[in-house]
């Protein structure tokens, strides 16, 4: 151990890495980010860039890395993707005056959920910020917000309710207190393990989730007295966590979130239930497979601007139960349809930038020029668009409405900002000319120094008689006079030699020197005084920030009802009807996605099924043939009545729809191998859930159900869950199943009808008409299935060997079981074994060995221990 201290610059990095333990500290230097030690090692493995050794601090190898400054958004970017956090020092000291190390300091710091940079986000997505709190009485408090967005969200739940509203905020980041108990950390885990959430998770320190601390901050945060009004006042558990999560933001951003000027509480009782089974079977956002396309997500999104693509996918993932907005954005879409309004708007949408982004920016500090200057052109646009919107239809009139920009935002922004502004600020020329005229002045020295070198050149070589002297200008030695090694002898007296090259010397003389110290202190005072401006428009816009954030959202519900249109429009999609009566009736319905597929890739007509739900049916029993299309009828129905619920058109020729609280889905096999979790156990759980969740006004998807097991176990398994569903539950219910014995349901259950997908057989050939039809199916064709993925034929005819005599065995007219009855009353104080095999003997009739005997055969009788 040795007591050499480190040296200056390693002192100033490790004080600030002590403030940031767990967090990547990238330390500027120079025209690069450094980093250290361990995180050097740890950079360089995930970075894949070169670990070097630079010299000894407190006896030991420095070991860094290190990624050149204008290239950091790249690397930035890989690291979020993994789910790093980074902290980035600049540096702030003066370099001319710093003695020892220029001062340096964490400006910001990025983290999966608190991304703001247009670089490191997706215009489609939004970057989530989720603070959990552990309250009293197994409750949980929970608030998250988009720092790009003015808006805190506030929810409470039972610890129990916990995963399905992770699964809901799907966040991109999740703390907590560090104070919580081992039990609940554990609970984290398993929801983590069991696919609630993904993101990266963190401990913080547990003053933080203070309740008082969160009211007061959101009532600072939104300027009123009470939350009352949001109907956030009880949520205590919910204002800690809110505390949490707002400190931890400011922390991130290096300031106050002086755009959050909005809160909205989220009750589980307000949403249509989407639980993560249900968004992924049916593939809302992401393909099975993971990817973004072909999704409903991705045939939807026309949106012309980032802004509107975000909120469509916020419509699609929290539909709410309430029908009032639905039926405003309907009425909305098809006004927009009708008039033929929607074109024209959407061509004025066209280049709008994304105001919503840009208004965090502002607040935060971190805009750009070219944002600034792209703002100030849709704020234009939105004047223009706010003026067209006179006689619509009521919800749009509203929308219109807030299109107004704010006073005078609008002209500041034409007279600060240049048309061609530089990418950042400390490039210079980026606030326009006429804005200031000190700048102005400093602008004009440097734009006279090539008027005045050419006018200087000239009189120097007409009083030196050097014709080929030249009076240039670089960044490393400034302005000097050049002559040629063979002309020194004409050479003034007063020329002052700076450099020496080696065909050439440059000089300097007192009039040059003193235009030198002009032009570059020119030069740093106009670069110096823009930095300033440009900090007095972002004040001035301060104020405006609320209303821009209002801009924003009326923006993007204008673009995405106009994507509704054009959707509807382009994919001839109908108008869906709410009715109070519980039911789902739709008619000729078709899977958006699968028809637009079948459209692009020229594989024939999509064939529209039509569906009855309601008092009377509430289980459609469904059988047929692999890839005769059971799954997508079932999926299609799910997706009209989530497109009904958040005011779309839909793909069908008409629909009306009832209340709906929840969408279920149980489609597909699949195992969790790293958490011991069978293919059938997953069916099980999921299964569990849905008949544990679901109620009378829900839709259940129930594909295949059983078939993880043997056939009597499966089957029997199948039947009780259908009768569940039926009997009790009483939800929609859709049953897919190839176990014809549940055929016998309807016969025994009222509400209950038989539905088969139809095929024709051609020889040994199979033809799937792809079509819904009453009754049950006659078979299953899961031989010519087989055939048409190109089994052998030794093991297609093997097979259809099998089959007959499995069909000739099943047709010998065996004892057949009632699968829906239900079970039989256990018998009260029925006798045992022993019991009744006491009561059989007479000890009167029995010899000394039978008595004997018998006594060994009650023995053998008892239960064993």
């Amino acid at each position: 151990m040795t007591d050499t201290p480190h040296t200056p610059m390693m002192q100033q990095y490790l004080a600030l890495k002590a403030g940031y333990p767990d967090t990547l500290l990238l330390y500027r230097m120079g025209d690069f980010y450094e980093v250290f030690f361990a995180d050097a090692e740890k950079a360089a493995r995930l970075l894949d860039i070169t670990l070097t050794q630079r010299g000894q601090s407190a006896g030991q190898p420095v070991v860094m890395a290190g990624v050149p400054f204008h290239a950091l958004e790249n690397y930035l970017a890989r690291l979020i993707r993994m789910g790093e956090s980074v902290a980035i020092a600049e540096q702030v000291g003066d370099v001319a005056t710093a003695k020892g190390p220029v001062e340096r300091k964490v400006v910001r710091v990025v983290t999966p959920g608190t991304l703001t940079d247009t670089e490191l986000l997706s215009d489609k997505q939004e970057s989530t910020l989720l603070a959990v709190h552990a309250g009293k009485r197994a409750r949980c408090g929970l608030a998250w917000l988009s720092v790009t967005q003015g808006c805190v969200l506030l929810a409470e739940c039972a610890q129990d309710e916990l995963g399905a509203w992770l699964a809901r905020i799907a966040p991109s980041e999740l703390i907590y207190s560090a104070g919580v108990t081992e039990r609940f950390e554990d609970h984290l885990k398993t929801l983590r393990q069991q696919g609630a959430f993904g993101c990266p998770v963190a401990p913080r320190p547990d003053w933080q989730f203070d309740t008082a601390l969160g009211e007061r901050t959101l009532l600072a945060h939104l300027q009123v007295a009470t939350l009352e009004a949001f109907g956030a006042h009880e949520l205590h558990e919910a204002h800690a966590a809110a505390a949490a999560l707002l400190h931890y933001a400011e922390h991130t951003q290096g300031r106050p979130l002086t755009h959050i000027h909005s809160l909205r509480v989220q009750r589980g009782s307000e949403l249509i239930d989407l639980p993560a089974n249900t968004r992924r079977n049916l593939e809302l956002v992401k393909t099975l497979r993971g990817d973004d396309a072909p999704t409903l997500f991705s045939l939807l999104d026309t949106c012309m601007t980032g802004m509107g693509s975000r909120l469509l996918r916020r419509w699609l993932l929290e539909p709410e139960r309430d029908r009032a907005p639905a039926r405003a954005r309907l009425s909305a879409t098809t006004a927009l349809r009708e008039g033929g309004n929607w074109t024209r708007l959407r061509a004025a949408l066209k280049g709008v930038c994304d105001v919503e982004r840009i208004t965090a920016r502002i607040a935060l500090g971190q805009v750009r020029p070219r944002e600034l200057l792209a703002l100030g052109q849709t704020l234009q646009k939105t004047e223009l668009l706010a003026q067209s919107g006179q006689a619509l239809e009521p919800y749009l009139t509203h929308i219109f409405a807030a299109l107004t920009p704010p006073a005078d935002c609008t002209a500041l922004l034409a007279r600060a900002i240049a048309p061609e502004p530089a990418a950042l600020v400390r490039d210079g020329g980026v606030i326009a000319s006429g804005f200031d005229a000190e700048l102005d002045e400093l602008r004009a020295i440097q734009t006279n120094c090539d008027a005045f070198l050419l006018d200087l050149e000239a009189r120097e070589r007409e009083r030196s008689g050097i014709a080929n002297l030249r009076v240039q200008f670089n960044k490393v030695h400034g302005f000097y006079i050049e002559v040629t090694s063979s002309q020194l002898a004409k050479v003034p007296e007063d020329y002052r030699r700076r450099q020496t090259l080696k065909n050439a010397e440059r000089f300097i003389t007192p009039e040059l020197k003193a235009f030198e110290d002009k032009a570059l202190s020119a030069s740093e005072r106009a670069l110096s005084r823009e930095k300033w401006l440009y900090d007095q428009v972002l004040a001035q816009l301060q104020p405006h920030i609320p209303q821009l954030t209002r801009l924003a959202e009326a923006l993007a519900t204008l673009d995405v009802l106009c994507c509704l249109a054009e959707r509807s429009l382009t994919l001839n999609w109908c108008a869906p009807q709410f009715v109070a009566e519980p039911c789902i009736e739709i008619d000729a319905g078709r899977h958006p996605v699968v028809e637009a597929r079948l459209a692009e890739t020229s594989s024939g007509a999509f064939i529209a099924n039509s569906t009855r739900l309601n008092a009377n049916t509430r289980m459609q029993v469904i059988t047929g043939p692999n890839m005769g299309g059971k799954s997508t009828y079932m999926r299609q129905v799910a997706l009209i009545v989530l497109l009904a619920s958040i005011g779309s058109h839909v793909p069908a020729a008409s629909c009306r729809l009832g209340p709906i609280d929840a969408i279920h889905t149980r489609i597909g096999a699949a195992d969790d191998l790293a958490n011991a979790q069978s293919t059938f156990m997953l069916e099980m759980l999921e299964a569990a859930q849905i008949l544990h969740a679901a109620t009378p006004h829900s839709l259940v998807l129930m594909d295949e159900i059983g078939r993880g097991t043997s056939t009597f176990d499966g089957l029997a398994l199948a039947g009780s869950i259908a009768t569940q569903l039926h009997d009790k539950t009483r939800a929609f219910t859709l049953f897919a199943t190839h176990y014809f014995e549940l055929t016998e349901l309807p016969a025994k259950a009222r509400h209950a009808v038989n539905m088969h997908v139809s095929a024709a057989e051609s020889g040994s050939d199979i033809v799937f008409l792809h079509e819904i039809s009453p009754g049950p199916a006659s078979r299953s064709y899961g031989i010519q299935v087989a055939k048409l993925a190109g089994m052998p034929a030794t093991v297609l005819n093997h097979a259809r060997h099998a089959l007959e005599a499995l069909e000739a065995r099943a047709g010998e007219g065996k004892l057949q079981v009632d699968l829906f009855a239900p079970p039989p009353a256990p018998e009260m104080n029925a006798p045992s074994r022993v019991e009744a095999a006491l009561a059989a003997l007479d000890p009167d009739k029995l010899s000394p060995r039978e008595a004997l005997d018998a006594l060994y055969q009650l023995k053998g009788a008892l239960p064993r221990t």
